[in-house]
């Protein structure tokens, strides 16, 4: 399970770095989240977010994740938060975000995730219940509620 969490940690450290630098413009700007899914090598979840950015822009979301990989299991996260490289309005969030995550548990659930849209790039964090196991990639769509 720790080699999962290390893989995991190491994608979101590319995708952070591979973020354009910051300006004076730019704000911070966290999502926090709920949300369920399953799995058998196919993977899918969904839930609803709200992100807050460091200028007071707040936006509630619905957010989705689909893709596939070795990975099997049926999870629910609550309180779950992400962190966004910085961007100059929170519009700019909003899309489908290319995804690697890692995930592992027995009636507690953690989940590692890191991604991209281009310039933007988020990392995901949250424990919950359920059992799962496994490595995938794939989409993570935040949309406007």
């Amino acid at each position: 399970m720790s080699r999962i969490f290390l893989t995991a940690a190491a994608v979101m450290a590319l995708c952070l770095a591979a973020a354009a630098p910051a300006s004076a413009g730019d704000v911070s700007c966290r999502l926090s989240f709920d949300m369920s899914g399953w799995s058998v090598l196919y993977k899918t979840a969904s839930g609803t977010g709200h992100v807050r950015c460091s200028n007071g822009q707040s936006m509630a979301v619905s957010i989705s994740a689909k893709g596939g990989g070795l990975t099997v299991g049926k999870s629910e996260i609550r309180g779950g938060r992400g962190d966004f490289s910085p961007v100059r309005d929170i519009h700019e969030l909003l899309g489908t975000y290319v995804a690697a995550e890692a995930h592992a548990g027995a009636v507690k659930s953690s989940k590692a995730q890191a991604m991209t849209k281009g310039d933007v790039s988020l990392a995901l964090a949250g424990t919950g219940e359920g059992w799962d196991l496994g490595v995938a990639f794939g989409a993570f769509t935040i949309k406007a509620r």
